[in-house]
């Protein structure tokens, strides 16, 4: 008879010998998952018997994960800004880093905001929760405005979700426009992990053939929707720093600046119009 500690110590050694680098927090996670066990239940209820049902959605679970599938995909969720979220491959998986990007732009505290291209709905969510009146968000698929819709109404926070290509059924004006938008080359996307390049929506990743075509488009218009002194703040490549700065003065904002992350990488543009 198998315990769950036998099963736990074979799950981890499996993810080890598959290279995975987080092996032992996967493994308890997907166990966690599989068998319904808190974190503290893992370790109380280790010599329970590993039954049949929960071993054999173990081994689901296994095969996804060995066949690069990323681990919040698997589990259906992942944390940011210190909220839960709902996530699925319709959407980008939420990182660390875009969590600059909430924080710059709620230190304008703007009262009304427009999050272009929401995804998941991670930063419209998290500007409604931490102190925004009124926010808007608007993605060209609607399949990730379902998942976003979810976040919102788990998170208890009012958003106007819109299916619209950038602006296009957009209206009125705004303190402040912010978006993570796609800002990887097109040629780069190939060379990315299995578990990005294989999992994650591609309309999410891909910024043309130099990563700025969703910026340029973004700039040029955003004008017409902001209110005086309106910010616009984006996420950025760790080497799109100057190219987007660039285009933003082009376009008539000021005091442009470039706002680096904990690793000390250019994360995130922003400047007022």
């Amino acid at each position: 008879m198998k315990t769950i500690k036998d099963i736990l110590f074979e799950t981890k050694k499996i993810l080890r010998e598959s290279g995975d680098e987080t092996w032992g927090i996967d493994a308890d996670l997907l166990v966690m998952r599989a068998f319904g066990l808190t974190r503290i239940q893992l370790v109380t209820r280790d010599t329970d018997e590993a039954l049949q049902g929960p071993a054999k959605e173990l081994e689901n679970l296994l095969e996804k994960r060995l066949d690069n599938m990323p681990m919040q995909y698997i589990l259906g969720q992942c944390e940011f800004m210190g909220l839960d979220f709902s996530v699925n491959e319709n959407v980008l998986i939420p990182r660390p880093d875009t969590e600059v990007l909430v924080e710059e732009v709620l230190k304008y505290k703007p009262d009304t905001a427009l999050d272009i291209g929401t995804g998941s709905g991670a930063i419209a969510v998290s500007l409604a929760k931490y102190g925004v009146k009124s926010v808007c968000a608007c993605d060209i698929s609607p399949k990730a405005l379902e998942v976003a819709e979810h976040n919102a109404k788990a998170n208890n926070v009012e958003i106007k979700f819109i299916e619209s290509d950038l602006f296009e059924n957009i209206t009125g004006r705004f303190d402040a426009i912010v978006s993570n938008p796609p800002y990887i080359a097109s040629g780069v996307i190939p060379t990315l992990m299995p578990q990005v390049k294989d999992y994650e929506p591609r309309l999410a990743l891909d910024g043309g053939r130099d990563g700025l075509d969703i910026y340029r488009r973004i700039i040029s218009a955003a004008g017409a929707y902001l209110n005086q002194n309106g910010l616009l703040a984006f996420e950025i490549g760790y080497d799109q720093g100057a190219a987007v700065s660039g285009l933003m003065r082009e376009n008539g904002f000021g005091d442009v600046k470039v706002i680096r992350d904990l690793a000390g990488l250019d994360r995130v543009v922003l400047g007022n119009i």
